[in-house]
């Protein structure tokens, strides 16, 4: 976050909101597994990978791209689309969109810089 926003008025969201986007995002979550017998994006198999986390193009380019550049193994690419598409279930979005991809590429950019 640059440093004007930090020294700003920004006003960060409550965490009674942000609970109830989790709980909300989890129901989200819960619905769309159930017939499968999970609950949470982070257990979802292969085949629910295709199923519910489809990509558009832009968001295809940018993940090819984060494999070639940062050397994302498979195992990597999963866990980028999982989390990609819990950040779209956050903000209540029915498609995962190349934002979510990219926020979602970031996390594991950062993960990968601790170990």
């Amino acid at each position: 976050m640059p440093y004007r926003e930090l020294s700003g008025k920004f006003v960060a969201e409550d965490s009674q909101a942000i609970r109830n986007r989790v709980r909300q995002a989890r129901e989200v979550q819960r619905q769309r597994l159930a017939a499968e017998g999970i609950v949470l994006n982070a257990r979802m198999s292969d085949k629910l990978l295709k199923a519910h986390c489809a990509l558009d193009e832009e968001s295809r380019r940018l993940i090819e791209m984060a494999v070639d550049k940062l050397g994302l193994s498979a195992r990597a690419y999963t866990r980028v689309l999982k989390v990609a598409r819990t950040i779209a279930d956050l903000e209540g979005a029915k498609d995962i969109s190349s934002s979510h991809v990219a926020e979602a590429i970031q996390y594991r950019s950062l993960d990968r810089r601790m170990v």
